[in-house]
């Protein structure tokens, strides 16, 4: 089957997660990915050793090339491929793009319709411009550390790398964006976000909760910050959550749990009251809670209409039915590593499968088949090999 994406052609300048997590959605939808490395790369990548885990589950559905920028040979290389690509994605500071004479206005000036996508730690411009960023600091300078952990516990990381991996996603969605404008117009543009930008982004009603009341959040652990009850609470086996914050849903869960008295309970009867009372409330439903298993309490709740699940480590995540039905562990064929499970895409499209097409590609592996796509001869690669171009 066609994929969505099989028209295009993506150059792969990234390192790391955040960019990798970008071109991941375009290889996934079908995109000739080019991922281009310099020469006297080895086996490991930021990512972790390029068999690990993490590089394989990043950089599947990919071509890999080795291909040496600051050589005026790698350069020329590099635009010719640039010549006739659709998009470009990369993840460095802000000035290594001009530096080595390959930024957006250096191959607009070849090719009008490419659409270069930048990720960088704090932006293309302002005073921190040229700082290294990765996701942690992006965490702490964005304020998500704050208002992470139990109360009182200091700042904490959010145990993935969230400002890597949205602004990977958030680059995504505005690459197709500049896509779907280039239909209509021929022209495509530069864009660009950054770990700093993305994280502020997520922090979504916490920063509107500032921005608009002048509050300022602080932490509050796994209870919701504003919907009460909605937490994690003991059952006989281990914890689970429960959400059960709007009015309707407190009463149906009073009714569940058969206690009349917690709703006829003046200072639990609002949002405001079980706020102000949320010790108290939430104490009262964890000696309930903990008399009975984790499955009683999902399958009540459930019946109910009531959110609930069982707090998972991820060996259970894959275990869990809804998961493995939905698909989200999909196998790829490694030609040296055999059989490997990565991680599917979470997009579904009506009747386009979302198989994984290819393990990550071996170092340069196929150098010579994308400069033979541009038109270069046996004997030009070769002697481009022969300069440590390659």
């Amino acid at each position: 089957m066609t994929l969505p994406l099989s028209n295009l052609t993506v150059l792969d300048l990234t390192l790391a997660r955040a960019g990798p997590t970008c071109v991941r959605h375009l290889a996934d939808w079908g995109a000739d990915v080019i991922r281009i490395e310099p020469p006297g790369v080895g086996g490991e990548d930021i990512a972790g050793p390029r068999d690990g885990p993490d590089f394989q589950n990043l950089h599947r559905n990919k071509r890999a090339i080795r291909l040496d920028l600051k050589a005026p040979e790698g350069h020329a290389a590099f635009m010719r491929l640039a010549a006739k690509a659709d998009v470009i994605v990369e993840n460095m500071r802000a000035n290594v793009k001009h530096r080595l004479g390959i930024a957006y206005e250096d191959v607009k000036a070849i090719n009008p319709g490419i659409v270069y996508g930048s990720i960088s730690g704090f932006g293309q411009d302002g005073p921190y411009a040229e700082r290294a960023g990765v996701d942690q600091i992006a965490q702490g300078l964005g304020g998500l550390m704050s208002i992470t952990g139990l109360p009182g516990q200091g700042p904490v990381r959010v145990g993935i790398p969230i400002a890597d991996l949205t602004a990977g996603n958030l680059l995504a969605l505005g690459i197709m964006m500049a896509l779907f404008e280039r239909t209509r117009t021929g022209q495509g543009r530069w864009v660009h976000t950054s770990l700093l930008e993305s994280q502020v982004f997520m922090l979504d009603f916490q920063a509107a909760r500032w921005l608009m009341a002048g509050e300022v959040a602080g932490q509050a652990g796994n209870d919701h910050p504003t919907g009460i009850p909605t937490g994690v609470f003991p059952a006989s086996d281990g914890p689970i959550n429960i959400a059960a914050s709007s009015g309707r849903q407190w009463e149906r869960f009073c009714q569940t749990m058969q206690r009349p008295d917690w709703l006829a309970n003046p200072d639990w009867q609002t949002q405001k009251g079980r706020s102000t009372n949320r010790a108290a409330v939430n104490a009262a439903i964890a000696e309930v809670t903990r008399t009975k298993p984790s499955a009683h309490w999902v399958e009540l709740f459930a019946e109910a209409g009531i959110p609930c699940g069982p707090v998972n480590t991820i060996d259970k995540v894959f275990a869990d039915p809804q998961v493995a039905h939905l698909g989200l562990a999909q196998p790829v064929q490694h030609p040296r590593l055999g059989a490997e499970h990565v991680v599917a895409s979470p997009l579904n499209l009506t009747g386009v499968p979302k198989d994984i097409r290819s393990a990550a590609p071996d170092i340069a592996a196929d150098t010579d088949a994308v400069l033979a796509d541009v038109g270069y001869s046996p004997a030009e690669i070769a002697a481009l090999r022969a300069k440590g171009v390659l």
